[in-house]
């Protein structure tokens, strides 16, 4: 269990201080997230907001372990994750069109399960 949690500690300690985004997008995107799922709300009800948080979240979760596997831990370049060593320090440059076509079709996958489940 302390191995899970350090796991998640180390993973945590790299969202919050990767430069793959810039500092106002990683603050940005929660808001969009927040609004969608209050447009989401307004219009579908309790049932099928969960519903479209819960896939998209677990399909997230899916997207972060397959980019932390192939890149093992973030220390080698995948796709478009570029990782880039400087004096042992590592250096990321700005993730790419992959990640974000993966959220894109999470988020829809998100909405069909939502719409077809709710």
């Amino acid at each position: 269990m302390s191995k899970l949690l350090n796991e998640i500690k180390d993973d945590t300690r790299f969202v919050q201080g990767h430069t793959l985004q810039p500092a106002w997008f990683k603050v940005l995107k929660i808001f969009i997230l927040i609004g969608f799922l209050a447009g989401y709300l307004l219009l579908f009800a309790w049932r099928k907001t969960l519903i479209f948080l819960i896939c998209f979240l677990l399909l997230m979760l899916l997207v972060h372990m397959v980019y932390r596997i192939k890149t093992h831990k973030f220390t080698q370049t995948w796709l478009d994750f570029v990782v880039v060593e400087e004096n042992g320090q590592y250096r990321y440059q700005r993730i790419g069109k992959y990640y974000y076509f993966a959220i894109l079709v999470n988020a829809l996958l998100s909405l069909l399960a939502s719409q077809l489940l709710g």
